[in-house]
Parts: structure tokens; C-alpha cells; sequence
């Protein structure tokens, strides 16, 4: 497998060469390189097959690398070698991303390399998306997978999540419907850092903000929006109800 190093730091770079080299050995470096506009230069000459992609770099992000390509020329997947807090961490793993949190462990880099050889597809929107996530404006909204692209949510226009399996409907304020082919688990992950909502139930998350009562009968059940009754688990409602006071 090609590679290419992006990093402007030159100790991350050799670090990274030797861990690939002791670890990887059927991956070939073909250029290191130490900012951006250089590490496009290199890969539009050796059209890599992969690309180890430091993100905090001076001059430009390498969340802009793919600014530079047309959609068709990103034939190469991108492992994204970061020492971001945790709410881009949440982001990366929201959106399928592989990444390596800095200092590397090497089991991580194997596993990684090992992903990128599997992977068949290449999803531009997906860094698009990621790049979005990681920025002011995206970090307030929720970012939803959609056939022809992502629609971007306000966390206000929506009232809670339902999962069924491999599937999950999100239902919004103004009476529609959304059918995303994600199971609801991803969406526990993508709201991380949305602190309004909580799963209050294997089948449901839940905007706190649309709460109007919780009833104990029948088992227990919350009404959101006035009318609409959803499922709250027994050993959840305490840590619920202590949110809501908070």
C-alpha cells in the first residue's frame, strides 16, 4: 500500500516512518512532508493509496486537504494522526473516520493500516461532513447521513430519536419524519456533546427540552410535546430527573 506523511511536526513524522516501517512493512512511504501545500503537490504526483494526515498544522488545517481535489480525484483514504480533545475524537468516530490519537500505539496503527486495505469505497462527503462537524457552525448542529448527502439539524428541531433495529426515526418539531439507515447507538455517539439529549430507553433518545411529564403508571412512560408518549427505563428515570433539575 502507497502512503503519503503530512505533519508539520518532524519528530511525529519520523516517529510515525519507523512505526510503519517496524509494524507495516507492506506499507510504502512515498513522500514525508512537513505542511500542506506540499503534501498536496505529492499527492497529485504519486497518487497514493493512503495518507497520514496530521490535522493542526500552521498555515492551513488538514481538514482543507480535500478543498484541494475534485470529488473523482480522492481515490486515496485518509488516517487522520491528531491529539484533538475528545469532542473531535466523538466526531471522528461519528463519521467512520480513521484516526490515530497522538502518542500512537502501534496495535492502534496496525488496525487502522489493516481498515484502510479493506475499505472499498471512498466517501467524499464523509470528510466533508467530518469538516463540518469539527467547525463553530457545525459543532451546533446534527449532522444526519442521507442517500444524496447530509442534511444538518438544528438540535431545537428535534423532539426525540426512535431506533428499530438497524434503522432509527427521528422526529421533528414541525410534524415530519426522518428514516436514517443508522442504528441508534451511532446517534448516542453523534449526540455526545449535545447535553439536551438523553436515552432514556433501548428504543429512545429523548430532547429533554420537549419533556412535559413523566408518569409512573403502566410502567412508566414520558409525554414529550404535550401528546406523544415514549418509553422511559426504570434504572434511567432517576439520572433523568436529576439532569432535568440540573
Amino acid at each position: 500500500m502507497k502512503a503519503i506523511i503530512i505533519d508539520d511536526e518532524n519528530k511525529a513524522r519520523q516517529l510515525l516512518t519507523a512505526m510503519l516501517a517496524n509494524y507495516c512493512a507492506d506499507v510504502e512511504i512515498l513522500a514525508v512532508c512537513d505542511d500542506l501545500p506540499n503534501g498536496v503537490k505529492a499527492i497529485k504526483k504519486h497518487q497514493p493509496e493512503l495518507v497520514f494526515l496530521d490535522i493542526e498544522m500552521p498555515g492551513h488545517s488538514g481538514l482543507e486537504l480535500i478543498d484541494f481535489f475534485e470529488a473523482d480525484e480522492i481515490t486515496f483514504d485518509i488516517i487522520f494522526t491528531t491529539a484533538y480533545n475528545q469532542y473531535a475524537i466523538d466526531a471522528f468516530k461519528l463519521q467512520a473516520v480513521d484516526y490515530l490519537l497522538k502518542p500512537i500505539m502501534f496495535q492502534h496503527l496496525i488496525d487502522a493500516v489493516n481498515r484502510a486495505k479493506s475499505k472499498q469505497e471512498k466517501n467524499n462527503y464523509t470528510y466533508q461532513l467530518l469538516k463540518h462537524q469539527l467547525s463553530k457552525e457545525g459543532a451546533k448542529k446534527i449532522g444526519i447521513p442521507q442517500m444524496n448527502g447530509i442534511r444538518f439539524l438544528e438540535p431545537a428541531e428535534v423532539i426525540y430519536f426512535k431506533g428499530d433495529r438497524a434503522y432509527t426515526e427521528i422526529y421533528l418539531k414541525d410534524g415530519s419524519q426522518i428514516l436514517a439507515s443508522r442504528n441508534l447507538k451511532y446517534f448516542e455517539d453523534v449526540l455526545a456533546n449535545h447535553l439536551m439529549f438523553f436515552r432514556c430507553h433501548k428504543s429512545y433518545i429523548v430532547n429533554t427540552n420537549y419533556i412535559t411529564e413523566y408518569i409512573k403508571s403502566d410502567g412508566g412512560y414520558l409525554v414529550v410535546n404535550k401528546n406523544i408518549q415514549i418509553g422511559v427505563s426504570g434504572e434511567k428515570i432517576s439520572t433523568l430527573l436529576e439532569m432535568i433539575n440540573a
